[in-house]
């Protein structure tokens, strides 16, 4: 009979090799239900953001409101959590991460397509795609129906997105539980954000599921993402991971037949050479 310790470890590093296919956009199903188990259920300390020392590249620079990150904050590490296998996404700065993504031209959308029509919500972008379909193809042309997917084109860009769904979260946790979504406990911080992923929570210009899943795939990147993006901090995420970085070359080890584990390299001691 396995002991409960082995089953979390075992769990905790199936979920580090699998991220790198929920990074490119491979994500099926609930995030919770099969990888946020019960051993993750510990309440995140918050104000680990505030003592980490990393000068300007751990300093605010989209989300004005001190509220806003600390939900941002809390909202990341229920996806990402700490444990003894590894850092959580407080650790890893990936709050800071996205702040820095949602200030530069990717939050404001400045280079995609901004027009209407508006289609917010998966459900009705599922439809639409169906429809579309079956007006060109004819009505008995054997269509599949496709399934939904979580992209949007909504009149918000990115950092409005965030924004609102953070505030959004905020005020779901008060209606539900009477406590804002940083001092409720960690299960019921999941219920919250199970809400939005179910698109349960009624969002304007946007779908909850749609907001769901930016801040999933967000946090994600955040975790692996070179640090000089501002996240991955110390590259613990790739230590995890046992991945080297961009090192120099391999011509050295190339022929090696076992797995070789190298200390990582970042893109800032990478160009310094």
């Amino acid at each position: 009979m396995t002991d409960k310790p082995k089953e979390t470890n075992e769990s905790r590093r199936q979920f580090i090799k699998n991220t790198g296919l929920v990074a490119g956009g491979l994500v099926g199903g609930t995030l919770f239900g099969g990888l946020l188990t019960n051993q993750f259920q510990k309440k995140p300390e918050i104000q680990d953001v505030k003592n980490i020392s990393g000068g300007l590249q751990e300093a605010r620079v989209f989300i004005n409101r001190a509220r806003d990150f600390d939900i941002l904050s809390a909202a990341t590490e229920r996806i990402f959590p700490k444990d003894d296998l590894g850092p959580g996404a407080i650790e890893l700065s990936v709050p800071y991460f996205i702040d820095k993504q949602l200030a530069s031209e990717w939050g404001t959308n400045a280079k995609e397509y901004m027009k209407g029509p508006f289609i917010s919500d998966i459900k009705e972008a599922g439809n639409h795609n169906v429809q579309r379909r079956q007006d060109s193809q004819g009505p008995n042309s054997g269509t599949q129906i496709p399934t939904p997917s979580p992209r949007y084109h909504t009149i918000l860009n990115r950092g409005e997105m965030f924004t609102l769904g953070l505030r959004k979260m905020d005020e779901v946790a008060q209606k539900e539980f009477g406590k804002g979504f940083v001092e409720l406990d960690p299960d019921k911080q999941d219920e919250v954000l199970h809400m939005f992923e179910e698109d349960k929570v009624e969002m304007k210009g946007v779908g909850s599921s749609n907001f769901f899943h930016l801040l999933l795939q967000t946090t994600i990147e955040g975790a692996y993402a070179d640090p000089v993006y501002g996240g991955n901090k110390d590259m613990m995420g790739w230590k995890m991971k046992e991945y080297p970085g961009p090192q120099m070359g391999y011509l050295d080890k190339i022929g090696e037949e076992k797995f070789i584990k190298m200390e990582p390299t970042n893109l800032r001691n990478y160009q310094g050479h």
